[in-house]
């Protein structure tokens, strides 16, 4: 830091508290202290964030593999992986501060865990009316979900699987339904979740009920019997999008038996990059507003999982790791929201 952004920190008279991964499963709440907005750039006073489980478990472990630390840096990452890291990229706030047609506007940003913060006001995304607050931390996944969908555009009178009823696969099934299929399915093991997920309309089934013979299958499971699952459903010729991250586990894959014969197709899906179908006429802005708009949708509630406390933040972290809050967003909610 110059001495120039020393005199600037110091002068703004602003404080933040921020979470930071400091080791294998435990972290903390720093201290830190806000610049003042300069032109251009916007002071957040965040409402919710939202823990985006699979990757953020595996930062907590320090288990993101040491060849995918520069991919995985989130846009407002302090700290080097593994440990001590601040990472998170899921939050919901008001604009306190900055351009004025932002001010006292809410608004969505790929920020950590921290309860005010400073950043250029191009990226912050202006929550639509329709959006409430808390259910707009699931923005990022629906964002990832929509990708997917653009990895390999679904087609009318398909017979679709999305295999693994989390977060993400449940984002993916939400928005097939809106889509004119022949067949959707989504399938998870565990019968409480399917019951959940049957309650927004979808046909939940276990693993072993799964109809075959689909034209594509979605696979969010992050499991090797998931997986194993996704390929087994899947029709001649037909593609498999892969959407869970392994960090650095490598999982065994039935590529034996009829995989080569039946001339199946794995396609990776990442939201890093636009999926291709759209890749040359959308950019990162304007998937993020249509995974908002997408947001008005009040079944996207069902993905929320459990609501702590910005303070009770580590517990929640813990809780996740052991199963004791089950698949879903965990909402942490900041002083003073809603």
């Amino acid at each position: 830091m110059t001495d120039t952004d020393t005199d600037r920190a110091t002068d703004a008279g602003h404080t933040a508290r921020a979470h930071w991964s400091v080791a294998p499963g435990a972290g903390e709440i720093r201290l830190e202290t806000l610049p003042s907005p300069r032109a251009g750039e916007a002071r957040v006073r965040a409402l919710y964030t939202g823990i985006s489980r699979g990757t953020e478990l595996l930062v907590r472990r320090g288990d993101v593999p040491p060849s995918q630390h520069a991919r995985m840096r989130a846009p407002f990452q302090e700290g080097d992986f593994p440990f001590p890291v601040k990472y998170g990229y899921l939050s919901v706030g008001v604009v306190e501060d900055g351009p004025a047609d932002l001010v006292g506007r809410r608004v969505f940003c790929l920020h950590p865990h921290q309860d005010r913060y400073v950043v250029d006001a191009s990226m912050l995304t202006p929550l639509p009316d329709a959006v409430p607050s808390r259910r707009a931390v699931l923005t990022g996944t629906v964002e990832t979900a929509l990708n997917a969908l653009w990895d390999a555009p679904p087609c009318a009178g398909d017979r679709i699987a999305v295999v693994g009823g989390g977060l993400v696969g449940g984002a993916v099934a939400l928005l097939l339904r809106r889509f004119p299929l022949a067949r959707l399915q989504i399938v998870d093991p565990d019968a409480a979740r399917r019951r959940q997920l049957a309650e927004t309309g979808l046909d939940a089934v276990a693993p072993e009920d799964a109809t075959g013979d689909c034209d594509l299958v979605f696979h969010a499971s992050a499991s090797e019997s998931g997986l194993a699952t996704a390929l087994a459903l899947l029709g001649d010729e037909a593609e498999l999008v892969e959407m869970s991250w392994f960090g650095a586990r490598e999982p065994r894959v039935p590529l034996g038996e009829d995989f080569h014969s039946r001339r199946l197709r794995i396609t990776a899906s990442q939201v890093s990059r636009i999926g291709a179908a759209r890749r040359a006429r959308r950019d990162p802005a304007a998937r993020l507003a249509t995974a908002l708009e997408l947001l008005a949708d009040p079944a996207f509630d069902t993905l929320i999982a459990a609501d702590v406390a910005f303070d009770e933040i580590d517990d929640a972290y813990a809780a996740l790791e052991d199963g004791r809050i089950g698949p879903g967003c965990v909402v942490v909610a900041y002083p003073d929201s809603p």
